[in-house]
């Protein structure tokens, strides 16, 4: 999981780990970690998906709306074997790992995909969506409330929303590492911060809105039916599957906010990222991943 970028372009979030696009991104080269990063969250997703499976009965369309390489649509079509799946990406080639790991689960048969630009790709589905996933892609859009009026004229009557967006930073440290100054995840938090601000800025027709979602929903015409975050906890000591995923954000942080790190915390960011040092990411026992993510649910109801 990883942030981001654009056309709508892929950024990678210096901290949170999801996709987004840049045009100078390679996502063919980037597909292989996003996706292995989405698989680390499974447990978390899983969870999700049971939750909204109480909420949205046997859909007949889902559609995942900005789906990177396919973890959650092809969770979506094990949770809801009854529906059929289109996964919506900016990208080409993260559709395509998409196809193909749902041609390796099994559920090719009634998954497709759509690539284009969100939200007006959604036009050229071909009927309207009985639940609508929007995991982490509406805050690469310029203009979220036009984006969520297009998502809700694409839900049939009685169709579901579910957004995820918020949450909290998450946490691979204790707060006292044994060097440098404690709170160092903290103080990454507030750069990150400034650069998603940045980053919001940036995007074409970008609108600054308070980021209440149900009210941004209810706006959109859809009435909201319930909220809830979703853990993803990895204790210590942890696997190294999650080593890497700490690594690979802390690298992305440092590549994006490092400048804007004081001397000691630069090198404490260094030194965590040195695979030689046993105070690394990479071998101390103390690591863990701690995610909290949000979902927000609403329903046509006309």
């Amino acid at each position: 999981m990883a942030h981001e970028e654009h056309p709508h372009h892929r950024h990678e979030h210096p901290g949170h780990g999801h996709h987004h696009d840049h045009t100078d991104v390679d996502w063919a080269e980037m597909g292989p970690m996003l996706e292995t990063q989405a698989e680390l969250f499974l447990p978390l997703y899983e969870h999700a998906m049971a939750w909204l499976g109480k909420r949205q009965t046997e859909p007949g369309l889902i559609v995942d709306v900005g789906s990177g390489p396919g973890v959650v649509s092809c969770l979506l079509a094990d949770t809801f074997p009854g529906a059929r799946i289109v996964a919506v990406d900016g990208s080409e080639p993260l559709l395509e790992r998409a196809q193909a790991r749902a041609e390796r689960l099994g559920v090719a048969d009634r998954f497709g995909t759509l690539a284009g630009e969100l939200p007006d790709v959604l036009g050229e589905l071909d009927y309207p969506a009985d639940l609508l996933w929007a995991g982490r892609s509406l805050h690469h859009l310029g203009d979220q409330r036009a984006a969520l009026a297009a998502f809700g004229d694409r839900l049939a009557s009685g169709g579901t929303l579910a957004l995820q967006e918020g949450g909290l930073p998450t946490r691979f440290l204790p707060r006292d590492i044994g060097f440098g100054r404690p709170g160092l995840q903290a103080r990454l938090d507030v750069l990150e911060t400034e650069w998603f601000a940045r980053m919001r800025a940036d995007l074409p027709g970008s609108v600054a809105e308070t980021e209440d979602w149900p009210a941004l929903i209810t706006a959109a015409g859809l009435r909201p039916t319930g909220t809830r975050t979703f853990l993803l906890d990895l204790p210590a000591p942890t696997t190294d599957r999650a080593r890497a995923y700490a690594a690979d954000v802390l690298t992305r942080t440092r590549d994006g906010v490092g400048d804007r790190l004081d001397a000691v915390d630069r090198a404490t960011l260094d030194r965590l990222l040195d695979p030689d040092d046993k105070a690394s990411v990479h071998h101390r026992p103390d690591l863990f991943v701690l995610a909290a993510q949000t979902v927000y649910t609403a329903v046509r109801a006309r």
